[in-house]
């Protein structure tokens, strides 16, 4: 619902890298539940999410640089609930969102206030909506970067923007002391309104993130990352589509040479209040 939206995303400051080729690739695999059954409106989303991106990136002068984000995902309806369910048990969490639907059974449906029902399709495998970036450095500090993304999707509805979207992403990187690095963000961007859904969709749209990244010891460092996104659409009636996204990102990476990084992480969703991303497994690879 939210990636069909918007294109903005949290960009990290890029080094300089001159005259080769930088690579990042990435795995995610989620598992969510919302489950928002009211008198006016439904909004019931069981699904495990399955993207796996590639972002290629050359510096072009000094201080700008070009990337390019490709990537493919899936929508299932999974086997995790079972191991989630031990999970929340482990931890006295009670999640009676999940309890109210079958274990490993896909449904993504929508109802919004006074609209029709609709229902989207699982999809074992799809191209996603490709992004261009053109970044500009001002400093070892500050850089900025003009997104776009192309309406490139092979999704079945409800997964791809099925339009442009744009984006100014603005980044800012600061030491603080020997060990700790600061990093945060400042968005802004549009994407038109566009498919079934659009008497209800937000165009404008900004982002906010703030996060740390703390070096243990040798090349290994924890990093905590907070990401606001106002909110997607207005007026369902469904205060998981109509309020703000407040998420957390945390894990562990392992540093090498010349910029080579392994990346562990997961995800929670804190904001709108109930589940919503349940969880997200994070596998990330820089060359």
């Amino acid at each position: 619902m939210s990636i069909s939206r918007s294109g903005l995303y949290f960009q990290p400051y890029r080094d300089a890298a001159p005259g080769r080729w930088t690579a990042e690739f990435a795995l995610d695999y989620a598992s969510m539940v919302e489950y928002n059954r009211l008198t006016t409106a439904d909004y019931v989303l069981d699904s495990e999410i399955m993207r796996a991106s590639l972002q290629l990136g050359r510096d072009l002068g000094s201080n700008t640089f070009a990337m390019l984000d490709v990537s493919v995902g899936g929508a299932y309806a999974g086997f995790m609930d079972g191991f989630l369910d031990w999970y929340h048990g482990l931890l006295g969490i009670k999640v009676s969102e999940r309890q109210k639907r079958p274990r490993d059974q896909f449904l993504y449906l929508v109802q919004p206030a006074s609209g029709t029902v609709i229902q989207r399709s699982p999809a074992s495998f799809f191209l996603n909506d490709a992004r261009l970036l053109l970044g500009l450095r001002y400093s070892p500090l500050v850089q900025s970067a003009l997104s776009l993304t192309l309406p490139t999707s092979t999704a079945p509805d409800g997964y791809g923007r099925g339009v442009p979207s744009f984006g100014l992403l603005n980044t800012v990187r600061a030491p603080v002391g020997q060990n700790l690095l600061y990093e945060g963000s400042l968005g802004v961007g549009m994407t038109p309104r566009h498919g079934d859904l659009s008497a209800y969709q937000q165009e404008v749209f900004a982002t906010v993130s703030s996060g740390l990244r703390i070096r243990l010891w040798g090349r290994q460092s924890v990093y905590g990352n907070v990401f606001y996104h106002s909110p997607y659409y207005h007026d369902t009636a469904l205060p998981a589509l109509d309020l703000r996204e407040l998420s957390f990102d945390f894990g562990w990476i392992v540093g090498g040479q010349r910029g080579r990084e392994w990346r562990l992480g997961l995800t929670e969703d804190l904001e709108p209040a109930g589940p919503g991303v349940d969880l997200v497994f994070r596998l990330g690879r820089k060359f």
